[in-house]
């Protein structure tokens, strides 16, 4: 074994590739996960310990000996746009406080190395694209804010404690692990590929009368009206998080670092309705409705720093490959199953 590592929000979506791909690498995995939205059995073989980052007591028994990590790994946290908008109290409690929690009981436990999940929702509305590491930081929701407060905590912690941070602004996190088992399993769903798919899988086994999927707004200034984002596949993303580790491990980072994780192009809602039509062959139906607060028009990465300096690249960048992974894991039963019949939107 390579080293003892700490996934926080392991049983998750990301948390749990993430999970899968240190194993297969070498490392001891624990994981740490309150549940509320994560699975147990995607944990698979790491060690799980249930509990919350907004409860000291928990940590302090996560760090306590004969534990040891070399390093923590973060997924941990409440990422509903929207959702942040009506309870911004709820998104800086977890988040943030949260995030402080955790650094305080690695501090107190000696753990000096981490990789923190962040979000392309930092950036706000862009003036320019594509997005690169220096475009200024102005969220303009309470999840991209609290996104940007944890970058800036690690920053204050580099300087003040020597704490090594590599934090990963993420586009969209898409797709399911080719070698099976592990996929997304939100409930309620809210990303907008298996959102799409979940109906698709309806139209498959003959439902008809289920309500189209909804489209949040057909009025941005983009080509068709709709929302661009920059999907990457999970799998992907994972082995960026997982050379970051790597790069800590190595003492090659220096302070606190960042990155932007993203294919290089966008695509619209448009654009990923019209590609799962494709991968399933189905005329999935959807009707538009009122934007949602808090939804930038594009959001598109420049990630040419990870590429040059964590030596990162896409294996999976094409858009119907991404969708593809999805569908072949919804139909060997567990997603489809999980998303049928319960009225989700886009």
């Amino acid at each position: 074994m390579k080293g003892a590592v700490l996934v926080v929000g392991g049983a998750g979506y990301i948390g749990s590739h993430m999970v899968r791909q240190l194993q297969q690498a070498g490392y001891a995995v624990t994981v740490f996960d309150n549940l509320t939205s994560g699975h147990r059995d995607a944990v698979g073989s790491a060690s799980l310990v249930v509990g919350d980052l907004r409860h000291p007591a928990d940590l302090a028994a996560l760090f306590a000996p004969p534990r040891r990590f070399a390093l923590v790994l973060h997924f941990a946290a409440l990422s509903l746009v929207g959702e942040s908008v009506v309870e911004p109290y709820r998104y800086y409690h977890n988040n943030v406080a949260g995030t402080l929690n955790l650094l305080a009981a690695m501090q107190a436990a000696g753990v000096g190395r981490l990789v923190f999940s962040s979000t392309s929702a930092v950036y706000g509305n862009p003036q320019r694209l594509p997005l690169d590491e220096e475009h200024p930081l102005l969220p303009i929701n309470p999840y991209g804010r609290s996104k940007r407060m944890v970058e800036e905590i690690l920053a204050d912690a580099a300087a003040a404690y020597g704490l090594r941070s590599i934090a990963l602004r993420y586009f969209n996190a898409a797709g399911a692990d080719p070698a099976g088992g592990l996929g997304e399993r939100h409930s309620p769903e809210t990303h907008l590929i298996p959102l799409i798919l979940q109906r698709a899988a309806r139209l498959c086994a003959g439902e008809t009368a289920a309500p189209p999927l909804q489209v949040f707004g057909a009025d941005f200034p983009t080509p068709d009206g709709t929302c661009i984002r920059d999907y990457i596949h999970v799998n992907d993303l994972c082995r960026a998080h997982l050379l970051a580790a790597e790069r800590l491990l190595a003492g090659a980072c220096t302070g606190a670092e960042v990155y932007n994780l993203g294919n290089g192009a966008g695509y619209s809602v448009l654009e990923v309705i019209a590609a799962c039509r494709r991968v399933t062959g189905r005329d999935i139906p959807f009707t538009v409705v009122a934007r949602r607060p808090g939804d930038p028009p594009e959001l598109v990465a420049a990630a040419e720093k990870a590429r040059s300096v964590l030596g990162w690249s896409p294996a999976m960048p094409a858009l119907d490959a991404i969708v593809a992974t999805v569908w072949a894991w919804m139909e060997a039963g567990r997603g489809a199953q999980e998303g049928r019949g319960k009225g989700k939107s886009i």
